[in-house]
């Protein structure tokens, strides 16, 4: 083995650690903070940069750079390991968990950068100058790449966020003792044992928080959230909790709430019934989303029904609709049912390549946050829904609050409206969520006033919760004047020019 073979090695494994450090980074402050496309660019970009820094400052360091490398790599080890944990732990405790996020891409993008130039010193007695810079770049960036396979298709689905930094610390700290061992520069046993027991004691504690690392990231969920924590696990798309106070259950995704048992009916009997009302005998009914299988639930009530088609991103939510007893009882076992058929894909993508036909479609979808998330409520999106449907089809989705992001709500209804479709507003207070919205639309030429009209003189078929001939009444009805339909103040959302997510989140969500 040539001598520089193990520097280029350990080269090769902080290149790994390193790449997968900034998704461990980017996926956190994008489940903290939100709006992922932001929140990958600013901590990759900032990484960057400080990897710059880190780099322009290591020409200070005129001596003893094996022992300066080292160190670096142990306290890489260390940043890294707990990066994701220290996270959920502070998040129970400080509402600004972006700033210590964002603090440690710095600190871990400055000990990149600070490493590579000294790798670069370390290996210049062995090999000439171009020869040395491709060799070292070249095993970095051969790492970076085996690293964004790993991340994407092993660490995030099958460890999580919560184990995958403890395994890139180690093989950081792996490399790190081979380097001590192997690579010649010291000379010294003394200085050698020191720098091994440093390195064992930096594994020790690398170990013993991995070991304790699912208790702590509970202590800090537990913390999070008022109730207890029943469920909390991390899926490749997003982390998943359950919580309980009393006899009932909340669902939160992304710490976003979904429902709670005490009064989800208020929500899903509106999401569904309404749309239902306005079909005879529906009989194929695509969803998208609902992967907690309450809208296959009230769905399933009707005897026409004859095949739900249920399209969710996350496997890992429609397997504990499937599995978990609490969701069980709450969804009445749809997704097991014969009925329903669960595909877990994109549902923009579902769409555009489908070539079923619908009597109904139910659009349960996360709110538009998010870039990727607002071409689910673009203009296109809808008019391949219109696409999809049946003479006098139905499509409704759920639209967030009327009231607190009312621009946001105004934009989805003004989108759909856009398509062709008539369509009408709805909202209904629920206690857990306050005041929540949906969007109509029937594949007809019928004025607003009109499906208002049929809607409230529509007698309900099947039994319900909470939704009656009179919440029909009460869920069409928002008062005088309270919403415009100015096509200058408000813009049509387009999968090319995104507005709605930017509307949600100016809302006033601080008065929620």
């Amino acid at each position: 083995m040539k001598r520089t073979s193990v520097l280029k090695l350990a080269l090769f494994a902080t290149g790994l650690s390193g790449i997968v450090a900034e998704y461990v980074l980017a996926t956190l402050a994008s489940y903290f903070i939100g709006d992922s496309i932001v929140q990958w660019t600013l901590i990759i970009s900032l990484m960057l940069f400080f990897m710059g820094l880190g780099a322009r400052m290591s020409q200070n360091i005129q001596k003893r750079e094996f022992e300066w490398f080292v160190a670096t790599e142990f306290t890489l080890s260390i940043l890294v390991s707990f990066a994701a944990v220290s996270t959920y732990a502070l998040a129970g405790f400080y509402k600004h968990t972006g700033i210590f996020i964002y603090f440690l891409a710095v600190l871990i993008g400055f000990l990149i950068g600070l490493e590579l130039p000294l790798a670069m010193r370390l290996n210049e007695r062995f090999e000439e100058l171009k020869i040395n810079v491709s060799s070292i770049l070249e095993k970095d960036y051969y790492g970076s790449l085996l690293g964004g396979v790993f991340f994407a298709f092993v660490g995030l689905p099958y460890l999580g966020l919560t184990y995958t930094p403890f395994i890139l610390g180690t093989i950081n700290l792996l490399a790190a003792i081979a380097l001590i061992n192997f690579f010649p520069s010291i000379s010294e046993k003394t200085q050698r044992w020191r720098l091994n027991i440093m390195a064992f004691s930096v594994l020790g504690i690398i170990g013993l928080g991995a070991v304790f690392a699912n208790k702590i990231v509970l202590f800090g969920e537990q913390n999070r959230y008022k109730d207890k924590v029943i469920l909390s696990e991390q899926s490749r798309y997003q982390k998943i909790v359950m919580t309980e106070w009393k006899d009932d259950v909340w669902l939160y995704l992304n710490h976003q709430l979904q429902f709670c048992t005490y009064d989800e009916a208020m929500y899903h009997e509106v999401l569904v019934h309404p749309a239902m009302l306005f079909q005879k005998a529906p009989t194929n009914i695509l969803i998208l989303g609902g992967g907690d299988g309450c809208a296959a639930r009230e769905l399933l009530k009707y005897p026409s029904v004859q095949k739900i088609d249920l399209v969710d991103l996350d496997p890992a939510v429609t397997n504990l609709a499937k599995e978990h007893p609490v969701l069980m009882e709450v969804n009445q076992n749809s997704l097991n049912n014969d009925k329903v058929h669960v595909l877990n894909q994109d549902g923009y993508i579902y769409v555009e390549n489908t070539k079923e036909f619908y009597d109904v479609i139910i659009i349960d979808l996360p709110d538009p946050r998010s870039i990727e998330l607002a071409r689910l409520y673009s203009v296109e999106f809808y008019e391949m829904c219109k696409k999809l449907l049946r003479p006098n089809g139905v499509v409704i989705t759920q639209a967030g609050s009327p009231y607190f992001a009312t621009n946001s709500f105004n934009c989805i209804y003004k989108t759909m409206s856009a398509t062709g479709l008539s369509t009408i507003r709805l909202h209904n207070q629920i206690i857990t969520m306050g005041e929540w919205g949906w969007v109509l639309g029937v594949k007809n030429e019928k004025t607003k006033e009109e499906l208002i009209a049929q809607l409230q003189n529509a007698r309900l078929a099947v039994p319900t919760k909470w939704l009656n001939e009179d919440g029909l009444k009460l869920i069409t009805s928002f008062g005088k004047n309270f919403f415009t339909d100015d096509a200058d103040s408000i813009k049509i959302n387009k999968v090319h020019e995104p507005v709605v997510h930017r509307y949600f989140l100016k809302g006033s969500w601080d008065l929620y």
